[in-house]
């Protein structure tokens, strides 16, 4: 309790001094948080209870850019995890296709974006592919870092049992690496927020990206930082629900409650770059 009173208290202060500075400032880029919540009020907060008070508008918003934001993360997930899997069981593997992984892992994705929009049609389809391979990697390079630490012992016995390469997958390799997995969840989740609002501002229509870039254009600031603010939450409301589940999913291991695995943005792949 008292932690969680630190960290509010901690926000409120930080809220408290941007007001005052802002206030004392009077610069038409940078409004007050009253402003700013004034203005995320008109556009988000019009609605009726039968939509959590949200406005058709921000429903309109929301909608696609969290379908999206969902949609490539997890393709992400499934691709980082499996072929992380495959990487982390053959130490060879990891050796022929390290360099190639870090070059890729490497390359700055916004600047990426405009190759996409000739590869790729505009809209959803452009946003998936950005997401996808931006936050492919964090989870492939913590997967491969979880299943190469996997305990050889557990592996030689379950071999000696002669118990089939599925179930030592499934009961052993892929449990065991969970913590690590979780680690680079964390983090392909905040890329992916980062990255479907760039997308969004290049080549979507409708989303947030397009209620920013709407509202840049109109140079109407205030909207601008609602929007901002809006993408705050929906980046902490999704870590927080991705928080719990990594807490249900690892209450067996030892570390679930303490300490958790810090998320690597290397590992062994770059290690034999």
């Amino acid at each position: 309790m008292s932690r969680f009173l630190v960290r509010w208290g901690v926000f409120l202060a930080v809220v408290t001094f941007w007001q005052l500075a802002t206030t004392v400032a009077d610069h038409p880029y940078f409004p007050t948080p009253l402003q700013i919540l004034a203005a995320a009020k008109d556009m988000w907060l019009s609605g009726t209870a039968a939509t959590l008070f949200l406005s058709p508008d921000a429903i309109d918003s929301l909608l696609p850019s969290i379908g999206r934001l969902v949609g490539g993360w997890l393709l992400a997930v499934l691709a980082g995890v499996v072929a992380g899997t495959a990487l982390g069981l053959s130490r060879r593997l990891v050796e022929y296709t390290g360099p190639l992984f870090a070059f890729f892992r490497s390359l700055p994705l916004p600047a990426l974006v405009p190759v996409f929009v000739l590869l790729c049609r505009l809209g959803t389809q452009m946003v998936l592919a950005v997401i996808l391979f931006g936050a492919v990697w964090a989870v492939l390079l913590n997967t491969v870092d979880g299943v190469r630490t996997v305990d050889r012992v557990q592996l030689e016995t379950a071999r000696a049992f002669r118990v089939p390469a599925a179930r030592r997958l499934l009961g052993i390799v892929l449990p065991a690496a969970l913590p690590k997995i979780f680690a680079g969840l964390r983090v392909s989740l905040s890329q992916s927020v980062t990255l479907m609002v760039v997308a969004e501002l290049f080549a979507a229509n409708g989303g947030l990206g397009g209620e920013l870039r709407d509202a840049q254009d109109q140079f109407d600031f205030a909207q601008m930082w609602a929007v901002v603010v809006m993408i705050g939450v929906l980046g902490y409301t999704l870590n927080t629900a991705l928080l719990a589940v990594e807490r249900h999913a690892l209450g067996w291991h030892p570390a679930a409650g303490a300490r958790r695995p810090p998320a690597r943005a290397g590992g062994h792949l770059v290690d034999h770059a």
